[in-house]
C-alpha cells in the first residue's frame, strides 16, 4: 500500500522497485564501469587510429648514416622550414653548411641554433636574392672567389601563390624565384660542382607539377588573368623539367641532379595561401597539425637525394618519400625541356649554355 505521510502527502516507492526499497547501487556501478570501459576503449582505438595516420603522413625517413667531413653544402632558403632542417642534418654530419638567405637576420638566428644544436661551427650564412639576376649573379662570384669546393647544391627556397608581382628584372615572382633563380645560380656554380665530382644537384619541387603547364607564348602571365595557382604549378613543372635537362647536358661530368616532392608541410610557405583564404586558414590551422608533415619530416627526401650512395645512375630523376617516383607525363617532356632551358638562359642573359 502508498504510505501517507504527516501533512497529507503520499509517499510513492522506487520506480522499478518494491515498496520502498532503494535502487540496486550494484547495478548502478556496473554501468558506470561499462560506459568507462567503453569511452577508454575509443580513446584508445583513436590514439591508435592518430598514431597510425602520423606514421603514414610522416611518409619514408633517410636512414643513410653518411658522413659529410670536409664536403661543402649550399642551400637556398635555409632559415626556416626545411631549409633550416636541411642544414641542420647537413651539419650533423659534418659538412661545411653555406646558407644563402635574403633576410640575413633571421638567416644568423637560425645559423646559431643549428651551431648550437650539431656542435658544428662551420655554419656560415650569405645574402642571396633570387628574385634578382643581379643578386644571384654576384653571390656566385662572391662563393666562386671564396670556396674550394661545392659537393652538394640544394635548391631550396621557394614562394608559393604569392599576389601576380614583378621582380626588378621583369619577371613574375613564382617562376623567378622558384626556377629562374635556382637555373641561373646552378649554371653559375657549375664550374665548381664539376671539379669538386662527385657531386650533387638537389631540386625541391613538389606534385603540384602534375597538371601544370609551361606556356612559353606567356611565362609572365602579361596577357591572361593571372592564376597564383597555375602559376605555383607552371614553376614546379619548370623545376622538374629543368633538373631532367641539367642531368643530360651533365652527362659524364660526374654531377648529378634529383628533384623532389617533399610533401605537404607546416610551413611559412602557405602564407600568401592564408592571406587569398584567411577563414580558411583558420580553420585548417588545426587539422593541419595532424595532416602536415613537419619540417624535420618533410626535409626527408632532401637529404636521401643529397646523401645516399649509387643514385648517380637515377639522375635526372624525381623522387618523393625517399623513393624514386614516376613524374608526371609533361614532366618527361625531353623537348619542352631544352626549350625550357634555352628560354631561361635567354632571360636571365646566360651566355654560355653549350653544356
Amino acid at each position: 500500500m502508498r504510505a501517507v505521510a504527516p501533512g497529507g502527502f503520499l509517499v510513492l516507492p522506487w520506480p522499478g522497485g518494491s515498496g520502498s526499497d532503494p535502487p540496486d547501487v550494484e547495478l548502478v556501478e556496473e554501468g558506470r564501469g561499462g560506459l568507462l570501459l567503453r569511452s577508454g576503449a575509443l580513446v584508445g582505438l583513436a590514439v591508435i587510429c592518430v598514431t597510425v595516420l602520423r606514421r603514414w603522413i610522416a611518409g619514408g625517413v633517410c636512414r643513410c648514416s653518411t658522413r659529410l667531413d670536409g664536403k661543402t653544402v649550399l642551400i637556398t632558403g635555409a632559415n626556416t622550414g626545411i631549409g633550416k632542417e636541411t642544414s641542420r642534418d647537413m651539419a650533423r654530419r659534418g659538412a661545411r653548411v653555406v646558407m644563402a638567405c635574403r633576410d640575413l637576420t633571421r638567416a644568423e638566428q637560425a645559423a646559431e641554433d643549428i651551431r648550437q644544436s650539431t656542435g658544428n661551427g662551420n655554419v656560415v650564412i650569405r645574402h642571396l636574392d633570387l628574385a634578382s639576376v643581379y643578386s644571384v649573379t654576384q653571390f656566385a662570384k662572391d662563393f666562386m672567389d671564396g670556396e674550394d669546393r661545392l659537393d652538394i647544391l640544394i635548391n631550396n627556397a621557394g614562394v608559393m601563390m604569392c599576389p601576380r608581382w614583378l621582380t626588378e628584372d621583369g619577371f613574375e615572382t613564382q617562376l623567378a624565384v622558384n626556377h629562374l633563380g635556382h637555373f641561373l645560380l646552378t649554371n653559375l656554380l657549375l664550374p665548381r660542382l664539376k671539379t669538386s665530382a662527385p657531386s650533387r644537384v638537389v631540386t625541391v619541387s613538389s606534385v603540384a607539377h602534375q597538371g601544370g603547364h609551361i606556356d612559353f607564348d606567356d611565362l609572365f602571365a602579361s596577357r591572361k588573368p593571372y592564376s597564383s595557382l597555375e602559376s605555383y604549378r607552371q614553376s614546379k613543372l619548370a623545376n622538374v623539367l629543368f633538373t631532367r635537362e641539367l642531368s643530360r647536358r651533365l652527362t659524364g661530368s660526374g654531377v648529378s641532379s634529383f628533384c623532389l616532392h617533399p610533401g605537404v608541410i607546416r610551413t611559412e610557405l602557405g602564407r600568401h595561401v592564408e592571406g587569398w583564404f584567411p577563414m580558411l586558414g583558420a580553420l585548417l590551422r588545426l587539422p593541419s597539425l595532424l595532416l602536415m608533415k613537419t619540417p624535420t619530416q618533410g626535409c626527408q627526401t632532401t637529404v636521401y637525394c643529397a646523401v645516399t650512395p649509387g643514385l648517380e645512375g637515377q639522375s635526372g630523376r624525381y623522387f618523393s618519400d625517399c623513393a624514386e617516383k614516376e613524374a608526371a607525363p609533361e614532366g618527361r617532356d625531353d623537348f619542352a625541356a631544352r626549350k625550357l632551358w634555352e628560354e631561361s638562359a635567354r632571360l636571365v642573359g646566360l651566355k654560355d649554355i653549350s653544356l
